[in-house]
């Protein structure tokens, strides 16, 4: 019996263990009969579905990660470390985490057999951030197994890099957020050095981030700090072992250099550069003032050589948006967009709203209104029930031509009759839809 002169809490006592079925019962009630998978697990671009949550009976247990680093060395830009072997360049082109981490080992593993030391792996970090950080960590599971096998002793120093293929043109003070969230994510992991790339900052400001996160976040004080965590010690277990299997069959088709030259490097990357330019373009990714959440008022036809001509996830929006501002520059004319807000309250403001961002990502003049003014296109904005009797009223008052936002599936048949020329809603490509009308308003490639 507890001495009742104990006046100390026992959060053992006041917290007992919930066990995973309950957990999962309180989950399904909360949900009222939606899809668990649905609404609550998440794929990857690697094809790994997160949980929502993660507990102790999931993790794997294993000794602590072999090298672990506990603070890193900065490295300015252009003063990289020489790197045995660097899967930077696959991730500037599009690769998924668990192929730069397969590739990484296959190429170490032949240059092991060649009798050549390997002593240091250079990964891009993008912003995907506790895949980040699983990827470092991964990458330090999977070399000590590969350098045990060779019977050589793993000395593996990772050199990380925050990555080129997320950052845009277009609102360039996001890059500065970016650089910092990757450069968490390098710490975090376990880099031994880290080079931070200015992208429409100044520089020193890139070196800042550095002195931040050691002198004001600490976080050169502890080693391996997603030890422990069950979420991100699951995305590394995950992570490692679908790496790990892409690995070995790499060496069960001949190694490296035969998996290379066969061409089925360049045909995974190019699936997996497709997937994500599709998630982009159908703003299932969201690049923050470039496929979403524009400034309407930036202009960047000046500095558009800034970004070089190597593949970024924003290439086809600043396509989009400059073509725009050389017309303007060479006519005087940006075209404009009304966004015609009749109806239903709610409905018709949701939808003004996601037009504003949609047809902003091309840079076009757009008005909101619930009267008709001159515009070069028109754009319903309003409930799928009203359409018809709003298409029917507006499209014989203009000469512009007339869209629905929204995908009234009921309706389309009735709306194209009364001369809706097209409809604009989530599951719209903004790439495609957005050069088709620039196109149909005049505007020359």
């Amino acid at each position: 019996m507890a001495d009742p002169q104990d006046t100390r809490l026992s959060l053992l006592d006041e917290f007992p263990p919930v066990p995973t079925s309950a957990w999962e019962d309180q989950i399904r009630r909360d949900l009222k009969g939606a899809n668990y998978d649905k609404r609550l697990v998440w794929k990857t671009d690697e094809g790994i579905a997160v949980r929502p949550y993660y507990r102790a009976e999931q993790i794997v247990a294993r000794d602590p990660l072999p090298n672990a680093a506990g603070t890193w060395e900065m490295v300015l830009p252009g003063r990289e470390p020489a790197a045995s072997v660097s899967a930077t360049a696959y991730h500037e082109q599009g690769a998924t985490a668990v192929q730069e981490l397969a590739w990484a080992l296959a190429q170490g593993a032949d240059l092991l057999a060649s009798g050549a030391p390997v002593t240091t792996f250079a990964f891009a970090v993008g912003s995907s951030h506790f895949m980040e950080i699983a990827k470092l960590r991964a990458a330090r599971l999977l070399w000590h197994e590969v350098a045990s096998a060779f019977g050589v002793k793993d000395q593996l120093r990772i050199h990380a890099r925050t990555a080129g293929e997320n950052k845009t043109l277009y609102d360039p003070y996001v890059n500065m957020l970016r650089v910092t969230t990757e450069a968490v994510s390098a710490v975090l992991g376990g880099c031994d050095s880290l080079t931070i790339t200015p992208c429409g900052f100044d520089p020193h400001l890139a070196e800042n981030v550095h002195h931040i996160l050691r002198e004001e976040s600490h976080l050169d004080k502890v080693i391996d700090p997603g030890a422990g965590s069950y979420y991100v010690e699951a995305l590394t277990d995950a992570l490692a072992a679908e790496a790990w299997t892409l690995f070995q069959s790499i060496e069960a088709a001949g190694g490296w250099a035969a998996y290379r030259d066969s061409g089925a490097l360049e045909t995974a990357l190019g699936s997996a550069r497709a997937a994500k330019d599709k998630a982009v373009a159908l703003r299932r990714r969201v690049l923050v003032g470039t496929n979403n959440y524009p400034n309407l008022q930036e202009r960047e036809l000046d500095a558009s050589g800034r970004m070089g001509d190597l593949w970024r996830l924003a290439s086809p929006f600043e396509a989009i948006r400059l073509r725009t501002e050389r017309h303007a520059k060479a006519t005087g004319h940006v075209p404009r967009i009304l966004l015609l807000e009749r109806g239903h309250a709610k409905m018709r403001k949701a939808r003004a709203v996601f037009c504003l961002n949609f047809f902003g990502c091309a840079g076009f003049d757009i008005v909101s209104s619930d009267t008709l003014v001159d515009a070069d296109l028109v754009v319903l904005c309003s409930s799928d029930p009203e359409y018809v009797e709003l298409a029917a009223a507006v499209v014989p008052q203009v000469t512009a031509p007339v869209l629905v936002a929204g995908n009234p599936k009921e309706q389309i048949g009735a709306l194209k009759e009364a001369g809706v020329a097209d409809f604009v809603h989530v599951l719209s490509n903004a790439v495609e839809t957005l050069t088709a009308w620039q196109t149909r308003l005049g505007i020359k490639e």
